[in-house]
């Protein structure tokens, strides 16, 4: 399924629109964009895990839609803002994930559109650099790191020698 996913995205043409949120608010969309945070070393790929600030798991860079910014462009922000990447995003999705958010007594269901992000830099200064820990680690061992399973597959089979800006 997630294969035939990643299909069918690589199909969509890559010139994004920015967003119009109009008068909705961002817990009713319910959709999420993510960063897979990457780097090549000694021929390897590397990806970047950060920690979330309630407890600690292991997970990407993710957050809501940002109202005049594409998705791709809202993941940057977002890699940004929780690991303190600097680096190119790619417009195309890669996969999608799901799992549940916690706002208070609410537990809303998530569907995360991913797009690559090569890092160019990372600092050490941005804005939750007290509430995460930044980890670099292969694909394998950051899909076991992750609690939800479609991530960790997305993870395991990604390889950005593939994409195309």
């Amino acid at each position: 399924m997630i294969e035939e996913t990643r299909l069918m995205l690589t199909m969509i043409p890559s010139k994004q629109k920015a967003l119009k949120l109009r008068n909705a608010q961002k817990y009713d969309l319910r959709t999420q964009f993510a960063a897979l945070c990457y780097r090549i070393r000694k021929d390897k790929v590397q990806v970047l895990l950060i920690t979330s600030r309630g407890t600690g798991r292991w997970i990407i860079p993710k957050g809501w839609p940002m109202d005049g910014a594409t998705p791709a462009k809202a993941a940057k922000v977002e890699a940004w803002e929780e690991a303190g990447v600097q680096g190119r995003v790619f417009s195309v999705c890669i996969g999608l994930y799901t799992y549940f958010k916690y706002v208070g007594e609410d537990r809303l269901p998530c569907m995360v559109a991913v797009f690559p992000l090569a890092v160019k830099r990372l600092s050490e200064e941005f804005p939750e650099a007290g509430a995460r820990r930044r980890k670099w680690v292969s694909p394998k061992k950051a899909a076991k790191m992750v609690d939800q399973p479609e991530l960790g597959q997305l993870i395991a089979q990604f390889d950005p020698r593939g994409l195309r800006p």
